[in-house]
């Protein structure tokens, strides 16, 4: 599995953290704060959906691992079936759902919680590292610091822009992540 490849999935996976990070600028358009109490929950909110984001894939590895012989002989179409749930989970929430229900609401419970929700589908990817463990911590960085970075954007992209984002982020992420799935699935049978 390439960097790329690895850069690709944690992109997709960041869709859900940077779609609630514009919910929540989008939220706090209005609400007035001091800059460093700002900074202080946005930074806060990075840090837990990069950091849950990264440690899902993790737990999701040493799960599939204990199935190593049953991943690895199936994992082209693991990987393409659970990247095709995740993503598909990602396109369908994308149309049904919106950023109204989302408050302004920084409290440490809210933003773990938002974290976790935001992270789950990371735990099931863990398992296309199980052919492929010696990248795993890569892996592991790469969707933590993606997730982060993304979550800073997306807060940033909902204060500013506003509401007039022209494009479903989401949408995009299930798109994406279905596209790698296909991808790997193509490698893992054909090449």
């Amino acid at each position: 599995m390439s960097i790329l490849t690895i850069l690709l999935i944690a992109l997709g996976l960041a869709m859900d953290s940077f779609a609630v990070a514009i919910c929540k600028g989008l939220s706090s358009i209005d609400i007035p704060k001091t800059l460093v109490r700002q900074w202080g929950n946005i930074l806060l909110m990075a840090v837990l959906f990069g950091g849950f984001q990264g440690l899902m894939p993790l737990i999701g590895y040493y799960a599939g691992n204990i199935f190593a012989g049953f991943v690895s002989q199936f994992a082209p179409w693991i990987v393409l079936i659970l990247l095709s749930i995740i993503g598909g989970k990602m396109i369908y929430e994308s149309r049904h759902e919106s950023c109204e229900s989302n408050s302004a609401d920084f409290s440490l419970l809210t933003l773990v919680s938002l974290a976790i929700a935001t992270s789950i589908d990371a735990m099931a990817t863990g398992v296309i590292f199980v052919p492929v463990p010696h990248v795993l911590w890569q892996g592991v960085i790469i969707i933590g610091v993606v997730s982060f970075v993304m979550s800073l954007a997306g807060y940033w992209m909902g204060k500013v822009l506003g509401r007039t984002l022209p494009f479903n982020v989401e949408m995009i992420g299930g798109i994406v992540l279905i596209l790698i799935g296909l991808k790997i699935f193509i490698e893992g049978i054909f090449l």
